[in-house]
């Protein structure tokens, strides 16, 4: 996974399981704020239908960006978290890469607490210090669902 280090993420960090970024031990994944990108690579099975298979993303805060082996496949920004792969996967070695955007709030909330010389981000609102900090990443489960097709019959 790859984060901005000018907004305070590490260049590149390998998550073992998904999880809410706020959860992490790393001063610079807890409260990032701004666009990651998980990238992985898999292989389907040799007998999977090529048009009806979905990737399913399980959760996402706040929202995704998905591409397969450099294929452009959208946004997803609420439920169902998923998007349709069936005309770009292929059996063996596609490249997925998950971009993912959270809101401003945690790197705003870590900020308050630093020296403003140290600080990335700035707001003028002492309300900022009553919100707390907003789960953040992909979450998951990532898994593929193939559809079956059921024809209906007509009269």
């Amino acid at each position: 996974m790859t984060f901005d280090p000018k907004l305070g993420g590490p260049e590149s960090v390998v998550f073992k399981q998904l999880e809410d970024w706020t959860n992490r031990p790393e001063e610079g994944i807890r409260h990032y704020s701004g666009t990651a990108v998980y990238h992985n690579e898999f292989d389907l099975p040799g007998d999977t239908p090529s048009r009806q298979i979905h990737l399913d993303l399980g959760a996402v805060s706040s929202l995704a960006q998905v591409r397969l082996n450099g294929e452009d496949l959208g946004v997803v920004w609420c439920r169902p978290w998923r998007v349709d792969i069936g005309s770009v996967a292929k059996e063996k070695n596609n490249k997925l890469e998950i971009k993912v955007v959270n809101t401003w709030i945690n790197r705003l909330l870590a900020d308050e607490e630093l020296p403003e010389n140290q600080r990335i981000t700035w707001v003028a609102s002492p309300a900022i210090r009553a919100q707390k900090p907003m789960p953040a990443g992909l979450f998951g489960p990532v898994t593929i669902k193939v559809e079956n097709e059921i024809k209906a019959n007509t009269r």
